[in-house]
């Protein structure tokens, strides 16, 4: 009799979890039956955004089925991020965000909405972004030699804008400083597109923005590009020397996007975002817009993604820490 009953109930358990593995394998398999929302946490015009409007575009495609960009801006990307983070866990809300909300805010930001450790499932990597330094073009500066010239003759005076604090645009001006023996007004806005429209207008002197948002700013003279922050030049900007060229030997840095989900959920739902995500970042069409536009298509799988935002996470967690920069 005890034998029977251990053996209907091994027998239970072993249908009730075939039957879950079946169910989610066919929910995987069936995903996505209606649209799907991916959360971009700044303004539309940045980097950030214009990297996921081109996966979005190509993943409605793929999968039959709207694929909408909301904008949240807000707090360095936190509160578009915390949406996403207390969304509900099936695959429909999802969220492309940057080094900046995901890897340096943990560190630059005391408090958090969300516990930046636990709140998401990574997905993959869309693309590395260099960032370019960026000028107002009535000013007379030609190089980074000038812009180093009057920040030096005139302390606090040269200002420097931002996508958000603590934003891979922020970091690199700060490192910037750090290198030059430079002090500038640091200016955060609340996306890299009020900030390059500011640039534009003259109220603020300098923006470190990526190229992906740069490159068309730059071509039609409504912006002055000087230096890259890339160990290399970009092929987007190729007449544009590296800040390492420029006389600042080992200055690397920049930005990357890539999409998670909300922590929960399925793994299945998981892999198949991260293979289709890959497999539209493999197409040469979306390769070669992507490089012209001045990002390098860096698929990742989850595995990876994860781990690359560990490191970065290590990496900017120093710098924050060496510069004493906080934001609380």
């Amino acid at each position: 009799m005890k034998i029977s009953l251990r053996l209907s109930a091994l027998l239970f358990s072993f249908f009730a979890a075939f039957n879950a593995t079946t169910i989610l394998a066919q929910t995987s398999d069936a995903y996505p039956t209606r649209p799907v929302t991916i959360v971009v946490p700044f303004p539309p015009g940045g980097g950030t955004d214009v990297g996921a409007r081109l996966v979005a575009q190509k993943l409605s495609l793929k999968w039959g089925q709207p694929v909408i960009v909301e904008n949240r801006g807000g707090a360095a990307g936190r509160l578009g991020a915390d949406v996403v983070a207390k969304a509900k866990p099936d695959g429909y809300t999802l969220l492309v965000g940057n080094v900046g909300t995901q890897s340096v805010n943990p560190a630059l930001y005391k408090k958090m909405p969300y516990d930046a450790d636990k709140a998401f499932a990574p997905i993959g990597m869309i693309a590395e972004l260099p960032l370019v330094m960026l000028v107002t073009p009535s000013l007379p500066w030609q190089n980074i030699k000038d812009v180093v010239d009057a920040a030096k003759k005139e302390p606090g005076k040269v200002t420097f804008a931002s996508s958000g604090a603590g934003g891979a645009p922020h970091l690199a001006g700060e490192i910037f400083q750090q290198v030059s023996g430079t002090k500038m007004l640091h200016i955060a806005y609340k996306g890299g597109g009020p900030a390059a429209l500011d640039l534009m207008a003259g109220h603020v002197n300098i923006y470190f923005g990526t190229v992906l948002e740069s490159v068309g700013h730059v071509k039609t003279g409504k912006l002055k590009g000087l230096g890259v922050t890339s160990a290399t030049r970009s092929p987007a900007l190729p007449e544009l020397p590296t800040i390492a060229e420029s006389g600042y030997a080992g200055f690397d840095t920049g930005s990357w996007i890539g999409m998670l989900a909300p922590a929960g959920t399925p793994a299945a739902i998981i892999n198949k975002v991260s293979a289709d995500l890959r497999e539209v970042l493999a197409l040469p069409e979306t390769k070669q817009t992507l490089i012209t536009q001045g990002a390098t298509p860096w698929p990742m799988t989850p595995e990876q993604f994860a781990a690359r935002i560990n490191t970065d996470r290590q990496r900017y967690g120093r710098i924050i820490m060496e510069n004493n920069l906080s934001s609380d």
